[in-house]
């Protein structure tokens, strides 16, 4: 049996990470805000904290995975926040997409306290979550890495150790942009594909057979051809991590022209959603456009 993991944030990425350290043997203590989904795992042998203190406090290493970084900034130090919580000793990994401004700031109250920090955000969408094959981007400590890594190892498949706290979410943030920018630029592509009057799968053949393929596209690709935006990561979170990297970008001084254009496309299609889509779902933008353009 190894350490005892306090899991808080049980969402569409938590709830499968939480049942994965299940899975592996773990003892876990979970917390969510709504409780139905905390007790859906008790169910599957996890305890459940009374509040995000008292969850902290019975873990010897905490993760947290929430939507954003008021969410975040709730938890910890909110009423019975998690960082009062935390024993001296024990460590603490973040999987939220938050800036690196914050996360340094929670290294510093983590560091107060006796406790190690990573800042360590994933990749790979709700099916990366379930077949615990996340890509983690990590900012701290290499020996803290090493001391929480057969925790992380019941998650991912890949870990990145790429500098210290805060690193790890830069990374994400770029990386996040990467995909918003390839699925704005599929949507654009297929527009104008449709406008003249083709196909827009066999664009996407093409694409698949060049250098433009990207292993988004199989995702993708064939649920924007559908006009079907299920949910593997909502837009909505997406259009928060795009507004956080291009708040580092100003903060850095380096103008990011095509991201602030795409985010213009995202927050349009987010305001005018009536549902909680997948953020490919930025092409029904350019589909209203085209209409539009046809009457």
């Amino acid at each position: 049996m190894g350490p005892t993991v306090g899991f808080i944030g049980l969402g569409l990425m938590g709830k499968p990470m939480a049942g994965n350290l299940l899975k592996a043997g773990f003892p876990v203590v979970v917390w969510n805000r709504a409780a139905a989904k905390a007790e859906e795992l008790e169910a599957q042998g996890a305890q459940r904290g009374a509040h995000p203190r008292d969850t902290a406090a019975r873990a010897d290493v905490l993760i947290t995975i929430v939507s954003d970084p008021p969410a975040l900034e709730g938890v910890l130090w909110g009423a019975d926040g998690a960082l009062a919580g935390l024993r001296r000793g024990s460590a603490y990994i973040d999987s939220s997409t938050i800036s690196p401004e914050l996360a340094r700031r929670v290294a510093s109250a983590c560091a107060e306290r006796g406790v190690d920090f990573l800042d360590a955000p994933v990749t790979g969408g709700d099916w990366g979550a379930k077949a615990a094959e996340l890509v983690f981007m990590i900012g701290g400590k290499p020996e803290t890495f090493e001391r929480v890594k057969p925790v992380l190892e019941a998650l991912g498949k890949r870990f990145f150790l790429l500098g210290p706290n805060g690193a790890g979410q830069t990374v994400k943030l770029a990386m996040n942009l990467i995909l918003a920018l390839e699925v704005e630029a599929l949507a654009e592509a297929l527009a104008l594909v449709s406008a003249a009057g083709l196909p827009g799968e066999r664009l996407v053949e093409v694409m698949q057979s060049s250098m433009a393929r990207a292993a988004v596209l199989d995702v993708k690709a064939p649920l924007i051809l559908k006009g079907e935006f299920p949910r593997s990561f909502p837009l909505r979170l997406m259009h928060k991590d795009m507004r956080l990297a291009l708040e580092l970008a100003g903060q850095q001084g380096v103008a990011l022209p095509a991201a602030a254009a795409a985010f213009s496309t995202y927050s349009a299609v987010k305001e005018s959603s009536t549902d909680d889509p997948d953020y490919s779902a930025v092409a029904r933008f350019w589909k209203s456009c085209a209409s539009h353009s046809a009457q």
